[in-house]
């Protein structure tokens, strides 16, 4: 049986530690990763289990060729939507309520004197987990806790890819005081199948139209016919 510490810890430093360790590993991130590694160790609000996970990911990250890794984070997070660390792709989806929601969460940030850099979105778990790590303990855990079935999903989605960083999402459950377990995800389509488009003149998709399964209603509309152009169109062959 496993039990869980439900007194919060001090976890600003590791907060930010996991934002970054979620973020494009580009050079300069790459440089300050042994700093990452040891901000973890000194505040220590995770598990000793955890912790040789997330340091297996940061030899990870040391040790591969810098192409390799780059090029794995855009596959991991930006080729598929069980991975995508957008939270409300995982909520909204492309609805409208997608929009209102951004906003709330825009006005949280600047309620906490905290502002978007131009291009940043208010719901990419980087800048979420970075807003966190401004809150109290208490308040910092209670909101983690808020989107822990969203963080469920996401580390399912890496569980099932085998990727290294789902110790990253498991860590966040911990902190929220919950227990990082598979949850059932349901299986993404192809990138080019998703994106595709219906061929012209050959139907539409109803994707989004009805519901999967369902007939899609069609009305064909005939285009009125000119009897009066026909009549005086010539005959073929005869002289004019």
């Amino acid at each position: 049986m496993s039990f869980f510490n439900t007194t919060p810890v001090p976890s600003t430093k590791t907060l930010r530690v996991l934002a970054h360790l979620l973020s494009y590993p580009d050079a300069e991130l790459r440089a300050h990763l042994p700093e990452l590694q040891a901000a973890l160790h000194v505040e220590r609000a995770l598990g000793a289990s955890r912790l040789a996970e997330l340091d297996a990911l940061i030899s990870r990250l040391s040790n591969r060729r810098p192409l390799d890794v780059e090029a794995d984070h855009v596959e991991l997070f930006d080729r598929g939507r069980g991975t995508a660390l957008h939270l409300f792709e995982h909520v909204h989806g492309d609805s409208r309520d997608r929009g209102p929601a951004m906003v709330d969460l825009c006005q949280t940030y600047e309620a906490a004197g905290l502002f978007l850099a131009p291009g940043e979105l208010p719901d990419h778990l980087t800048v979420v987990l970075q807003y966190a790590s401004t809150q109290p303990p208490a308040q910092a855990r209670a909101f983690l806790g808020e989107i822990a079935h969203i963080l469920q999903v996401i580390f399912s989605a890496l569980l099932r890819r085998e990727a290294a960083h789902a110790c990253v999402l498991a860590a966040l459950l911990d902190l929220a005081g919950e227990k990082a377990q598979s949850v059932t995800v349901p299986t993404e389509p192809e990138l080019d199948e998703s994106w595709a488009e219906p061929m012209a003149f050959d139907g539409c998709s109803t994707q989004g139209q009805a519901r999967p399964g369902q007939p899609q209603p069609i009305q064909i509309v005939r285009a009125p016919v000119n009897h009066t152009a026909r009549a005086t169109q010539p005959t073929p062959g005869a002289s004019a």
